[in-house]
């Protein structure tokens, strides 16, 4: 059902320690860093820093992430299908199939027993991104 484990998303406190802990002390090769979003280069599977939400309560999703928590998005090449499937195995989602505009992704996110947010993700054929994304002129 998945190709292969896309990105983690781990939910950061401070973001300029977190980075330099990452970068500096466990190597990974920094991508890009701002206060909002950083990104480490480990290959196929991309490791990003998200800033935790404060005083924030068990994880529900992206609004809601907690220090030392993460997120594990997974590729699928048929994500209705793999909605679906896990439907059908009592997965709750809190969000389904839904067109990322700008990210040339569809995107579903459901929780683990626990609350950690996991993300389902598929690819959009070039014509299902013109389609959402928006008109420029």
């Amino acid at each position: 059902m998945f190709k292969q484990a896309d990105y983690v998303i781990i939910g950061v406190s401070d973001m300029a320690r977190s980075v330099n802990f990452y970068h500096n002390i466990l190597g990974l090769p920094l991508k890009f860093e701002t206060k909002e979003w950083s990104e480490f280069d480990t290959g196929k599977t991309i490791i990003a820093l998200h800033p935790a939400a404060k005083g924030a309560k068990p994880v529900t999703g992206s609004e809601s992430i907690l220090p030392g928590s993460c997120s594990i998005g997974f590729v699928t090449s048929d994500i209705e299908s793999s909605f679906r499937q896990l439907q059908s195995k009592g997965v709750s989602f809190v969000q389904p199939p839904v067109s990322r505009e700008g990210e040339g992704i569809k995107l579903a996110v459901f929780l683990d027993p626990d609350g950690l947010a996991l993300s389902i993700s598929q690819a959009l054929e070039p014509t299902e991104k013109t389609e959402s994304s928006p008109i420029s002129a």
